[in-house]
């Protein structure tokens, strides 16, 4: 079998396996609340403060693959330039994750949610 597919089934095998976690929290007989949200405003603010973390780390990740880039280009005008768009990136992509809250912050006040 490929190996693509081995991995994806086992990841997605993981995955799966989260709702046992999820209810083990539970008293019997009872639905709970996973995401413990009680309005979509707080919901919008979790799910801002999740996204907007996981892509200003993937910035700085790609901060550092930046630099790795330029520093392996020798010369090179077509990869110091592939390494200068994915620094450009990076940073757009770090600043847009730190705004996260904010953004969401505005759009909620615009909407006039609480």
């Amino acid at each position: 079998m490929n190996k693509k597919i081995i991995t994806f089934l086992i990841i997605a095998g993981l995955f799966g396996l989260t709702c046992f976690a999820i209810a083990a929290d539970c008293p019997p007989n009872q639905i709970c609340n996973p995401i413990s949200s009680n309005n979509f405003g707080e919901l919008l603010t979790k799910i801002a403060d999740g996204v907007g973390t996981l892509v200003a780390s993937l910035g700085t990740i790609m901060l550092i693959v930046a630099g790795i880039l330029y520093l392996t280009s020798a010369g090179n005008p077509e990869r110091m330039g592939t390494a200068k768009k994915a620094l450009t990136y990076a940073i757009i992509g770090i600043a847009i994750g730190l705004a996260a809250k904010g953004i969401v912050a505005a759009v909620k006040e615009a909407l006039g949610v609480k």
